[in-house]
């Protein structure tokens, strides 16, 4: 699977410039700031389920072993006012405690000031984005070697 995206429109022709072969279907949002998923066919079926201008949520089944889980991209607001919104929204989701669930994306929001790179750190916005995170009961995934996530230390 690949997610994100920063273009207007994909098709087949142009994922089909940076995806290995098999990736062959994929479902977006415009980048008004939303997201897009690709995913082999073969592999995986996948039916969108939600999408609102913050992310975009796909369900997942393994061909393999009917496994499925709800995979949702996040693309969040850079602007102040613009995360509030998106913390108030993002903290009263509902998932149900049988449904697996992953969120991966760019929050444009971190855990801690040391997540930083710069001085200035929004203690506020650090707080509540905690704060929905726990009330999601959701724990973060750690990448070995923080190469991919979502700060670029």
């Amino acid at each position: 699977m690949f997610t994100g995206n920063k273009k207007e429109s994909f098709d087949l022709a142009f994922i089909r410039k940076f995806c290995p072969w098999d990736f062959d279907s994929f479902h977006f949002l415009p980048s008004i700031g939303a997201s897009g998923v690709i995913w082999k066919s073969a592999s995986f079926t996948g039916n969108p389920v939600f999408s609102n201008a913050y992310a975009l949520s796909i369900e997942f089944t393994s061909r393999h072993n009917n496994d499925y889980w709800l995979l949702t991209t996040i693309y969040a607001p850079c602007t102040q006012p613009g995360k509030r919104e998106f913390l108030q929204w993002f903290s009263e989701i509902q998932m149900p405690d049988e449904m697996n669930w992953l969120i991966v994306g760019d929050f444009n929001l971190i855990r801690k000031p040391e997540d930083r790179n710069r001085e200035g750190a929004n203690i506020n916005e650090i707080f509540l984005f905690n704060e929905a995170i726990s009330k999601l009961d959701i724990i973060e995934l750690p990448l070995h070697g923080r190469q991919f996530t979502w700060t670029n230390k």
